[in-house]
């Protein structure tokens, strides 16, 4: 192996090992006791749980025992239970190979342990990708010889083996160049809690790259327990019936347990993030940052040239300017701006002052993000062709006249609150009708708004309402069906608002959006294709949001560009920001994942002419920095 390579290997088109998903199988054993149609039917119940594999057995009774415990000569009891059963529950080659077959059209692995090299000889005729070798057959050097002879990867189970018959076994392979994994196992069943030593797969690690954890313990905390200490396979037994009779079964899971194992693992894997990795806030965490931290503020009013003393800042809610990790650094600073008491210090008062903004060159009409608040300030700084008033609910309550006076020779667009009063997020998909009644009211008064601000800028004739219209759900993305439910009762709602003189225009959205600093699942406005069909059966446009849509590109595997290309026709506005991985949204542009020189090119093709603000988390503040600091890096591309 090289540096460069990763240890593991490949089952089917899976590959195994670090960094890779864990692969999961559903070991069914001799669970279908003798019944080939039962036998099948576990393929599909294991295939519904979200299992990679389905894995079997196979013996040759007379090379697996001696003939004097096949004749029931001397042995115990146990041994003679055991051996009825297998007689019983044995399926034939031609069995296994339709087993096989059906493996692959479910799209689960076909796995098979053999206990002989008679049962290693028949499944090679089936083909199989990879051996299974059962606990009881680690230290069987000559089954596992012709095993690695095959030149197909190795999983081992090392329960009922000491340390040193591992490491032995361990050491035969790899003298012999073998793809293989280590399973930690306790072989009981049911296995206690208190035998199955999980701290053992550390030492595995130590010993071999590739490990996993077969288990037949009670439940599945203890599985989902070696999954976070590193399992790479998992692999649990697997029937409908744990009263059945056998020996696996009452060690084995149920369809439903089986299926909450391997969500639970899913889970895990994303939560484990990167071994080594450095602590990063994702945006959830920035969001309760800035509501519940702390910053430091001006005390009283400070004029620029003054060096700051000790008395003259702060700590104050909400964390929106400099840390208070900086109160050292700051003291004996001269300032390089006035501050009004309980202004924000910011990191920029700590070197030469933010990006500033400037006079911009685009080749399509650009806006900024305002507040009722800030909108005089942010026009006294630039000259957009347009501003887009971000509203929250409160500001439905007040009156424009008392922020704007007169009229303002630039265009107008709103984007309309997702949140309203009561914790209540805008959902106009909702099958809740109290709550889409509610939604459609709020939504109403947003539109009613934004007719009362068009007199202040006469050049725009309809204005654009920018909302994230619903269509979330809280645990769990939804199913096909309900996502169209949500669609149609979308289309009614959108007939039950007077819409006249404004264009309400959905944001594409992102997969996890972030609500009140919390993860939800959003189902509509994100696949180009249905979004593209939706837009072209309502007569519908859409804010295209880049970062949303990369986000969603970045979760489902979509290109990005393909996207882009099929949504521009349908774009009557842009929000532009950067984007990392699936919940890293309106990122500063240039610290993400998009290639911007090729979005332009692509929305160049297929939205010319249409407008755009940049969207960039907090970008407003001190004196719109972020914003300023996009444009300035947007204008080589737009």
């Amino acid at each position: 192996m090289t540096a460069l390579q990763k240890p593991g290997f490949a089952i089917g088109e899976q590959r195994v090992g670090p960094g890779c998903p864990v692969f999961v199988i559903a070991e069914i054993g001799t669970n279908h006791n003798g019944d080939f149609d039962r036998a099948i039917d576990l393929i599909d119940r294991a295939a519904e749980t979200g299992a990679d594999c389905a894995k079997f057995q196979m013996r040759c009774l007379d090379a697996v025992y001696r003939g004097r415990s096949l004749r029931g000569e001397d042995d115990d009891l146990a041994v003679e239970y055991t051996l009825d059963l297998l007689r019983r529950f044995e399926l034939t080659t031609e069995q296994h190979a339709a087993l096989a077959r059906h493996c692959a059209e479910r799209g689960l692995v076909y796995l098979c342990t053999p206990w002989d090299s008679h049962s290693l000889a028949r499944l090679e005729d089936i083909g199989v990708t990879a051996y299974k070798v059962a606990s009881a057959d680690l230290t069987n050097l000559p089954l596992i010889a012709a095993l690695a002879a095959t030149g197909k990867p190795l999983i081992l189970s090392t329960g009922m083996s000491e340390t040193a018959e591992i490491e032995a076994t361990r050491a035969f392979l790899a003298e012999r160049g073998a793809d293989f994994a280590l399973l930690h196992c306790n072989s009981t069943y049911p296995a206690a809690f208190a035998n199955i030593n999980l701290h053992f797969l550390r030492h595995l690690r130590q010993m071999h790259p590739v490990v996993g954890y077969s288990g037949h313990e009670r439940g599945t905390a203890v599985t989902l327990a070696a999954v976070a200490l590193g399992a790479q396979i998992v692999e649990r037994h697997f029937t409908l019936d744990r009263g059945m009779e056998g020996p696996d079964h009452a060690a084995s899971l149920e369809v439903d347990d089986f299926k909450s194992l391997v969500e639970g693992i899913r889970q895990i894997e994303q939560a484990m993030g990167a071994e080594g990795g450095e602590r990063r806030l994702n945006q959830g965490e920035l969001i309760n940052r800035e509501n519940l931290g702390k910053s430091l503020v001006a005390a009283r009013p400070l004029a620029a040239g003054q060096v700051v003393a000790a008395d003259d800042i702060a700590v104050k809610s909400p964390g929106k300017g400099l840390s208070p990790q900086a109160y050292d650094r700051l003291v004996g600073r001269r300032l390089g701006r006035d501050l009004a008491a309980e202004d924000f210090l910011y990191a920029s008062d700590l070197s030469d002052g933010p990006t500033a903004a400037r006079a911009y060159n685009f080749r399509r009409p650009w806006g900024i993000p305002v507040r009722y608040h800030d909108y005089g300030k942010f026009l006294g700084l630039c000259r957009p062709d347009f501003v887009e008033f971000h509203l929250s609910y409160k500001d439905l309550d007040l009156d424009p006249a008392d922020f704007l006076t007169g009229t303002y020779e630039i265009g107008l667009a709103v984007h309309a609150p997702e949140l309203f009063a009561g914790s209540h997020l805008m959902d106009l998909t909702t099958a809740d009708d109290d709550y889409r009644a509610y939604s459609l009211t709020q939504t109403q008064r947003v539109i009613d708004l934004t007719r009362a601000l068009k007199p202040y800028f006469p050049r725009t004739e309809r204005p654009v309402v920018v909302a994230n219209v619903g269509g979330f759900s809280m645990d769990r993305p939804i199913t096909p069906a309900d996502k169209q439910a949500r669609y149609a009762r979308l289309a009614k709602s959108l007939k039950a608002l007077d819409r006249d003189g404004v264009e309400l225009i959905p944001q594409t959205m992102a997969p996890f959006p972030w609500h009140f600093g919390g993860q939800r699942h959003q189902n509509i406005f994100i696949e180009p294709e249905e979004t593209a069909d939706y837009c072209a059966a309502e007569d519908l446009r859409i804010c295209l949001d880049v970062s949303h849509s990369k986000l969603a590109a970045n979760h489902f595997g979509w290109d990005y560009d393909a996207l882009l290309r099929r949504l521009g026709p349908y774009c009557a506005q842009l929000h532009l920001g950067d984007a990392a991985g699936v919940d890293g949204e309106g990122i500063q542009v240039g610290t993400g994942e998009i290639d911007f020189a090729a979005m332009a090119a692509a929305l160049d093709e297929t939205a010319p002419g249409i407008g755009f603000i940049p969207e960039i988390w907090q970008g407003h503040k001190n004196t719109g920095e972020g914003f300023w600091l996009a444009l300035e890096r947007l204008e080589q591309w737009f």
